[in-house]
């Protein structure tokens, strides 16, 4: 099964930062994504999609991110559900970033701009299980050519 989502949108807030009792960062933020058609009164409408980031990815989003910053985001679809206080049970559905891309120059927007030893672009710590970057359990590799 495929659960692959790619997005290039505009954070709406500075990311919410929080570190687990196991000492793992992880950030939220939440991404205006234009969508390819306009509504019915000729105007442009975005989607605002929440972005889940963790690890060393979650830390760079904190330093270096902030409202108005451009990025693409990579990642996966989730839903998870909880019960809240009043007891009635809600779900939620947020993307999973494996990679996040800063798209614009953060001098732009913030007044600094990025070191030059970094990179624009960083990657969840989490390894694929293949070279095609999805699990391969149950499946065997098979390296023989195409027979057309």
């Amino acid at each position: 099964m495929i659960n692959k989502v790619v997005l290039i949108g505009r954070l709406t807030r500075d990311p919410e930062v929080r570190t687990m009792s196991s000492g793992i960062k992880v950030a939220n933020f939440t991404l205006a994504v234009d969508r390819s058609f306009k509504s019915a009164n000729g105007e442009r409408e975005a989607d605002f999609i929440p972005i889940v980031v963790w690890r060393k990815t979650a830390e760079l989003c904190e330093k270096y991110l902030s409202k108005g910053r451009m990025v693409g985001v990579i990642g996966r679809l989730q839903t998870r559900n909880y019960e809240g206080n009043d007891g009635v049970r809600r779900y939620v559905t947020e993307v999973v970033a494996d990679e996040v891309q800063f798209l614009d120059s953060a001098g732009r927007n913030q007044g600094s701009s990025f070191p030059s030893e970094q990179r624009d672009s960083y990657k969840s710590t989490a390894e694929p299980d293949s070279k095609f970057g999805v699990p391969m359990d149950g499946f065997e590799e098979i390296d023989d050519l195409m027979p057309f």
